[in-house]
């Protein structure tokens, strides 16, 4: 789930966050290695992501002007240009649907400007149908107000009643492949302790589990009977129980976190090398282990392939790889972490994955039923619950070696 840009001073006055002040001439970054200057076929800033409800790299997008846009949302573009002296014509907004998108659509909007300057571009956000069954969009838009305040993400410009009107920051976003470059990756774990330091408004307790519940209730509401034997969707309560009592505990931190820091929603400004976190859809408070988690587990994925609903574990980063980002992680505020801090979130993180595989395994079953785009949800809910069946026994052991709980149900089939 992920998003995009173009010189953030001309589109808004200046953006809150200095990394992404420049100048008008495009640059060349990419996602999945493309840019995002002033070529359309390379502009891959945002873009929602194939699979959840993350932007992504644009791998094909049109170029040309369609009447696909309410006219609420023109409207408002409109209002907006109207504010600008150098565009020639406010009406005269060019709206390329950006390809890829999952869950919302999403468009670059650009208007010719005066000779010699570059074009003034946005991005609208059209929200998806059925949707609104993962989170609460009057929420969502006001996680992505408070971040875009902070200076954490684009900067918000307008809203209407099925989306709103985002900057448009010129940088890449990231390919799966490098998620596993170091650099990259040191720059992500710094930027998630940030993220997880900010302090949002409303409760500051652990949101995982609620989530997990309600969700799973609207997957058996969905599913028929078959499904909800075949996925053992009716002992999941027990599961979720489980974990739980499991995996709380006081020692634990609690941060804003992300919820789904996949490589689609993580973009790279490599002329000042650092890194934006995008899409605030599934943010809130909860353990910063399970984000950990949550990112790592999503090393097993690419979206971008001709089966990207195909998850493949062996990507699942190693112990050097995930110890070096944990450490980077601890140690980016400032204070270097003791031995015992690393390899104690280094084991918290190693059992939250349990719940990013229950979470988006639970997610893939409802998808299947409320989503229409042609991806293989119900194969993809399938991976998931393997990966938390087989994974449970060695993860949730007692200390004589053996698992707390039996595994009686296996692999999904």
């Amino acid at each position: 789930m992920a998003a995009a840009k173009d010189s953030v001073n001309n589109i808004s006055g200046g953006s809150q966050n200095p990394a992404y002040d420049k100048v008008d001439s495009a640059e060349k970054p990419s996602n999945v290695k493309a840019s995002v200057a002033e070529n359309p076929v390379n502009d891959k800033d945002v873009v929602e992501n194939p699979v959840k409800n993350n932007i992504d790299s644009v791998e094909n997008f049109v170029d040309k002007k369609v009447d696909c846009l309410p006219i609420e949302a023109e409207e408002g573009l409109k209002s907006l240009a109207g504010k600008w002296e150098n565009v020639l014509d406010v009406n005269a907004l060019q709206i390329i649907p950006l390809k890829g998108a999952m869950t919302n659509e999403v468009f670059q909007i650009k208007w010719q400007t005066i000779a010699g300057e570059s074009s003034r571009k946005v991005l609208a956000r059209i929200y998806g149908k059925g949707t609104d069954i993962f989170f609460d969009r009057d929420v969502e838009f006001r996680t992505f107000e408070c971040i875009s305040k902070n200076g954490q993400g684009p900067r918000l410009l307008g809203r209407f009643a099925n989306g709103r009107i985002e900057e448009f920051i010129n940088a890449r976003t990231l390919s799966a492949s490098d998620l596993r470059d170091p650099s990259i990756s040191a720059l992500i774990a710094a930027k998630m302790k940030e993220f997880h330091d900010l302090d949002m408004p409303g409760p500051k307790s652990v949101y995982l589990w609620d989530r997990l519940r309600n969700w799973l209730s609207e997957a058996k509401r969905l599913s028929s009977p078959e499904e909800v034997e075949t996925f053992h969707l009716d002992t999941m309560d027990k599961e979720i129980s489980i974990l739980e009592k499991e995996l709380s505990g006081t020692h634990l931190k609690i941060g804003f976190c992300h919820n789904d820091l996949q490589y689609g929603n993580i973009m790279l400004q490599e002329k000042t090398n650092s890194v934006t976190i995008i899409d605030y859809e599934y943010a809130s408070y909860n353990p910063v282990a399970y984000d950990i988690a949550n990112h790592f587990s999503e090393m097993a994925a690419n979206y971008h392939t001709e089966t990207p609903h195909i998850l493949d574990f062996s990507k699942y980063p190693d112990l050097k790889e995930r110890r070096r980002f944990v450490s980077t992680y601890l140690s980016s505020s400032g204070k270097q972490p003791s031995e015992s801090e690393v390899e104690q979130l280094l084991n918290d993180v190693e059992k939250y994955t349990l719940a990013t595989h229950l979470l988006w395994g639970v997610w893939g079953i409802i998808s299947e039923h409320v989503n229409k785009i042609d991806f293989d949800y119900k194969e993809y809910a399938k991976q998931r619950f393997q990966e938390y069946w087989s994974r449970k026994p060695y993860l949730l052991k007692s200390d004589d070696g053996s698992s707390k709980h039996n595994v009686t149900h296996g692999n999904a089939t």
